[in-house]
């Protein structure tokens, strides 16, 4: 990679206004829910099964949002400034607005704003940080949502002490007061001291059908990462606090999943590009499985810890190594195969607290979902290396 051009200052202009917004957009925007939730219970205003479908709604914004993204040919920087604009204001409307009605629609739009945000400012941070001679600091971008869930769970726990209209107007203040901050970074303006910038593209398979057949893979076996953490993301505040009655702690263990997913992508990040990815997949699946088997054997404050650090080490570093397995595959033609692992993320993502919340209600327990949701972690983590072990017999056929 050159060093031409390389302009310090404003690369970490750009690493951090990215953050901040995937911090705003995912961890305020998107999963604040998940601090909510056990406040919104007590306060009578929803049940956990209509609890489940908002998350549910949530995650089909997300999929819609991440879908029209293909479509849309709007400048970037405008979709970043109005995804931001949206989340705020739609993070106010949770405690201005009252019924499941509204709240629905908000949690939904909610979702299209998280995933406008996540996909234009990741691609607009990435074109920066080329251009500035920086592409190394594309793992600060990442840590984002992990910074974000990390602040709605600390903030939520606190201001919710006044009730949950009060946290959510309080948490689009606070994401009013972060996009005024980084509004003026997001510009249409080359980046300064841009200067050449090597882009290597990544090297494709030889051989077409296998590409084709591993990129079949990968958008499947994705959607099984969404199934998987998503339970324990949206309703571990409810199993802590079930387990742990009158205990401080529950407020403290989805912050520390957050806080978690930081230094996870910034290892994931330094992984040589030479290490295969569907490893590298099929070891965060194990260890998210772990985490989400955890919360049901060991239901105390070291399995709650543990298993939140286990969820969330490879939370956002599975994006990482999905993405680095479709430029693989697909070179820099790679948009559309990561398009469409993304879209099946997202049918994941809305299966599982549909899945879950039917079961709760007639059990009186989420340990059934949680099991099943670690199976199909452990299943996928199985698969990618079936996957793996098939192309590399394939590989010395091939030579023979």
């Amino acid at each position: 990679m050159s060093n031409i051009g390389y302009d310090r200052r404003g690369a970490w202009r750009a690493a951090l206004a990215c953050m901040a917004t995937l911090a705003v957009a995912m961890g305020l925007g998107r999963f604040a829910f998940t601090p909510m939730l056990p406040i919104m219970l007590h306060e009578g205003k929803l049940d956990l099964q209509e609890g489940g479908l908002l998350a549910s709604l949530n995650y089909l914004g997300y999929f819609v949002g991440a879908l029209s993204c293909a479509s849309i040919r709007i400048r970037p920087v405008f979709m970043v400034r109005t995804a931001l604009l949206a989340t705020a204001v739609l993070l106010l409307g949770m405690g201005l607005l009252h019924g499941f009605a509204f709240w629905g629609v908000l949690r939904t739009a909610a979702g299209v704003a998280s995933a406008w945000a996540f996909v234009f400012a990741s691609g607009w941070g990435s074109r920066r940080l080329a251009e500035s001679g920086a592409p190394a600091l594309g793992g600060v971008i990442f840590t984002g949502p992990g910074i974000g869930i990390a602040a709605t769970g600390l903030l939520g726990g606190a201001i919710g002490r006044w009730g949950s209209d009060a946290a959510w107007i309080g948490l689009g203040l606070i994401a009013l007061v972060l996009i005024a901050a980084i509004w003026r970074v997001f510009n249409d303006g080359p980046a300064p001291g841009a200067g050449h910038v090597s882009d290597r593209a990544a090297a494709i398979p030889a051989n077409p059908a296998e590409a084709r057949s591993d990129a079949r893979w990968l958008v499947g076996l994705y959607g099984l990462a969404g199934f998987g953490y998503i339970i324990t993301a949206t309703f571990l505040p409810v199993i802590a606090r079930q387990a742990l009655p009158g205990s401080n702690w529950p407020d403290l263990f989805w912050p520390l999943f957050g806080i978690a997913v930081v230094p996870g992508v910034l290892i994931g990040a330094r992984a040589p590009m030479h290490w295969d990815n569907r490893l590298l997949l099929a070891a965060s699946f194990l260890m998210q499985a772990i985490g989400v088997v955890l919360s049901v054997v060991w239901p105390t404050i070291g399995g709650f810890a543990l298993g939140s650090l286990l969820l969330g080490l490879p939370f956002t570093a599975i994006t990482l190594f999905a993405v680095r397995e479709a430029r693989r595959l697909h070179g820099n033609a790679a948009a559309g195969l990561i398009g469409y692992a993304t879209a099946s993320y997202g049918v994941g993502q809305i299966v599982g607290p549909l899945f879950a919340a039917p079961l709760v209600h007639r059990t009186g327990s989420l340990n059934v979902p949680l099991l099943a949701a670690a199976a199909a972690l452990a299943a996928g983590a199985l698969l990618f290396i079936w996957v793996w072990r098939c192309s590399l017999r394939a590989g010395r056929a091939a030579s023979i």
